[in-house]
């Protein structure tokens, strides 16, 4: 079964997503053949590489909302984040562009460590409070997950993978990605949103005992960030 992930690093849903995810797969009885591939997708594929304004300031000019509020909304991710054992940080979080995230995942999708730097990423993002924009710092995250510290630099300098990541958002497009995370089973089923474990042991369920259909059917559609909601 192929499973394909469209997702940003800068969502706090996708990481929760993910973990949810996680954790329907793990009761899977077939999960061993299961193949995981993670798409690029960015919420906002304008947003400077560097910038002075915190993530809260950003979030109040986005939605015309005062310090409270945002705080307030915040601290309900940072709970729902809580429930499947993640903790975020989010006065920490760096607003960066995720464009050189993304080709980094690319590169390491050539030497078998997708899954793992796809989850470094996250961590380093929404835990550790690192800037996933500066390449020094994604070449440091590279080395962590085994693969070369300057090789991975050399190659983020290059500009490599811009293309692939383009490809995978058009792509997502054409199949109607609009908000993230988006799980794709075998091209046939999609779950929206970061679902509960025991929906995407539904679905797993019963990608795997149906016989093939066409069309592309969302099947649940739950918490998710578009570019006007995160």
């Amino acid at each position: 079964m192929n499973i394909e992930v469209w997702s940003d690093i800068a969502c706090p849903f996708c990481y929760i997503g993910k973990r949810k995810f996680e954790m329907g797969l793990d009761q899977f009885s077939d999960k061993e053949n299961v193949k995981v591939t993670y798409k690029s997708f960015q919420l906002q594929p304008d947003a400077d590489v560097h910038t002075t304004e915190t993530l809260n300031e950003q979030l109040e000019k986005k939605f015309g909302q005062g310090p409270e509020q945002v705080a307030a909304m915040q601290q309900q991710v940072v709970q729902q984040a809580n429930d499947v054992n993640l903790d975020y940080h989010m006065d920490d979080v760096k607003p960066t562009n995720t464009e050189s995230a993304h080709r980094l995942i690319h590169y390491a999708k050539e030497h078998g460590k997708m899954a793992e730097m796809k989850e470094e990423l996250l961590k380093a993002y929404f835990i550790e409070g690192k800037h996933v924009g500066e390449h020094e710092q994604l070449a440091a995250l590279a080395e962590r997950v085994g693969l070369n510290k300057q090789t991975a630099l050399t190659i983020l300098e290059s500009g490599a993978y811009k293309e692939a990541v383009q490809q995978d958002i058009q792509e997502g497009a054409q199949l109607g990605v609009q908000g993230v995370p988006f799980f794709v089973f075998n091209r046939k089923y999609a779950v929206s949103g970061a679902q509960p474990p025991e929906a995407f042991l539904e679905v797993l369920n019963k990608v795997r005992d149906e016989e093939k259909d066409q069309g592309l059917k969302v099947m649940n559609q739950g918490d998710a960030c578009t570019d006007e909601s995160c």
